[in-house]
């Protein structure tokens, strides 16, 4: 059975992990200083090395804090709000769309940041960054699964699934580097249409049935 740790030690931990997701993604992992963490975190460099060997075992952590939230964070609410499996995916754009608001637009998605910014030699990180893109392409393709019967017949949902997450990621982009969001709602408002298409494909399939 696993050893509970102390409350306040679980509560520094969550500290160093809150101050390195908001460093990475604000300044990005290579600018973010050791001292600058601690300070954020509000903990000294004793308790940094009790629980993490190192500034890239602590980014391994924020990445497997990642995977973990993608379900709760990211998908469930956009189910919760519509039940077409269609909708569930415009929905979980329409999340980033939101955040990109709250943020005047310098909103970036934090694994395409990393992503980019992790040197290539780093495996362990880029393997856990491709997981969580996995992941994320996987909860996309359920919806696809859902859907199946609606379009067309050898639709390639796993390729399908990587055009979403391409399609959002490239919006996020591009709106973070233009500070408005239009180049986000445009690229989903394309991906919409190749959905009708999709799915005006599917009913001429279903017609000939």
């Amino acid at each position: 059975m696993a050893v509970q740790p102390k409350p306040e030690a679980h509560g520094t931990r969550t500290r160093l992990l809150d101050a390195a997701r908001y460093l990475f993604w604000e300044k990005g992992y290579a600018a973010t200083g050791m001292a600058e963490l601690l300070e954020r975190a509000q903990a000294n460099s004793g308790s940094f090395y009790h629980f993490f060997a190192s500034k890239e075992a602590l980014l391994l952590a924020v990445l497997e804090g990642y995977l973990e939230g993608l379900d709760p964070v990211v998908v469930q609410p956009a189910f919760a709000r519509h039940r077409d499996p269609i909708e569930r995916i415009f929905g979980i754009l329409e999340g980033y769309r939101e955040r990109l608001l709250s943020t005047e637009c310098r909103y970036g998605c934090p694994l395409g940041r990393l992503a980019l910014e992790i040197e290539a030699e780093n495996l362990p990180a880029h393997q856990l960054i491709a997981r969580n893109f996995s992941a994320w392409t996987g909860a996309v393709r359920g919806c696809l699964e859902a859907a199946r019967d609606r379009l067309p017949r050898g639709t390639d949902l796993d390729a399908l699934a990587t055009f979403v997450l391409t399609a959002m990621e490239g919006g996020v982009l591009q709106s973070r580097s233009h500070r408005r969001i239009e180049p986000f709602d445009q690229s989903v408002a394309q991906l919409r249409k190749y959905f009708a298409c999709l799915l005006a494909g599917g009913k001429r399939k279903g017609a000939k049935k």
